[in-house]
Formats: C-alpha cells, structure tokens, sequence
C-alpha cells in the first residue's frame, strides 16, 4: 500500500461516529480503522476517495456502510456488486465474520486495490474479488450490495439475477429512494423483483440513517439485457 499526503483533518463528527461505531462492533474496531486508513492513503492516491473526504470518512463511508449488516441475515453468502474502494462490501464483511462476500469490480485500478486491502485486512478467507461487470458473472447469492451504482430501474437488472428466489437486493440510496422506488416497480418485476421497500438503518451511530432500498426476488424473472 502506498502513504499519501495528509488530507482533510478529521471533523468532529466524523471522530464521533467513529467511536459509536467500534462501540457497537468492538471485535471489529482495528479492521474497521485499518481500512479508514487504506481509504484515506491509498484509496485517495489512486483517485477512488476524494482528498477532501479524508475528514469525514467514517460518517460518509465506513460506518454508512457497516450498519447495512443490520439488514444482512446471518450466515449469507453477499455479492457486491461495482463495489469501487470496498464500499459496503469490506465494511460488512468486518463487522460480520458469519459472511462470505463478493466484490464485483469491472475497472483494474480499483479491483487491485480490492485485492490488496482484502489481503491487508485478513480478510481473504471469506472474502473474494472478481474483476469484471454484473452482467458478466454468474452468481448465485443470498444478498447482493450496491452504493451509488445506478438508478435502481437499471440496477436490479444488473443485480437481481444473481440473487437465489427468495434473496434480497440491499441497495443504498439517498433522499430520492421514495422515487426511484414509485418509478421502477414495474422494472423490478421483470427481473423477478417483489414490492420494493425503503428501511432506515444506524439510528445511534450515523445521523442522518443510511437509506437503504430492499427488493426481494420473488421469481426467476427475466434474464437481464445488456447495459
């Protein structure tokens, strides 16, 4: 891994959510740092976090990430999918030893440091990296992740298909969830996807909560086009 220049000090909020976060996952707390510093060093030496979020990047990234575990049954197999710098997938998978994760990622430069960081963090036991896009591989998970991928119309094309009947899409979302919800119902039932649901998860570590748009697949569906 490579140091980088220092960045953006810390702000206070993101020293707090830091400490409600490891209080919530003690076991986790040194992984969860180490990886707070791949992301603010090398993660910001090859452009995959912003200079400018060195100072926040417990309350913008790690912890919004890791308290999507509360939705994650126990024991799953998760897939997720254009995962960039690790995000949700490295955080869930630090917090939650019971996962065995998947991290999609087409672009080189970011699944090489998927690959790094996995080995850095210890994590390579139970966590893999295929380099290539959605539509490309063949999975068959009980969850699949993603954060600020596409609109979830496009989304569960690229996603659903890749989770068993009876699994779930987690995907995070911003203020906009409610309508990307109302407008792709009908997108969400070609490719096997129930009523999609809009939940709120981290009350007491993050503020605001991490939105998080849940889809079940119900059927097979249809297969997924290209992009």
């Amino acid at each position: 891994m490579t140091s980088a220049p220092a960045g953006e000090p810390r702000e206070q909020a993101d020293l707090d959510v830091e400490a409600r976060l490891v209080a919530r996952y003690p076991d986790a707390a040194g992984g969860l740092r180490a990886y707070a510093e791949l992301l603010a060093t090398d993660g910001v030496v090859r452009g995959l976090i912003g200079p400018r979020e060195t100072g926040r990047l417990w309350s913008r990234h790690v912890a919004n990430c890791a308290v999507l575990e509360e939705l994650v049954p126990h024991g799953v197999s998760v897939a997720d999918i254009g995962s960039g710098a690790g995000l949700p997938g490295l955080p869930l998978a630090l917090v939650r030893p019971d996962l065995r994760v998947v991290l999609v990622e087409p672009l080189l430069r970011r699944a090489t440091f998927l690959g790094e960081a996995v080995e850095a963090l210890g994590l390579a036991d139970r966590v893999e990296v295929l380099r290539g896009r959605a539509e490309e591989q063949k999975l068959a998970v009980d969850v699949v992740t993603a954060r600020a991928v596409a609109p979830l119309e496009r989304l569960a094309g690229w996603t659903l298909p890749h989770v068993v009947v009876g699994g779930v899409l987690l995907a995070l979302k911003g203020e906009g969830a409610a309508e990307e919800v109302a407008s792709s119902q009908q997108a969400l039932e070609k490719v096997g996807g129930g009523q999609a649901e809009v939940l709120l998860c981290g009350a007491g570590v993050v503020e605001p909560p991490t939105t998080v748009v849940r889809v079940v697949r119900m059927t097979a569906g249809r297969r997924r086009g290209p992009r």
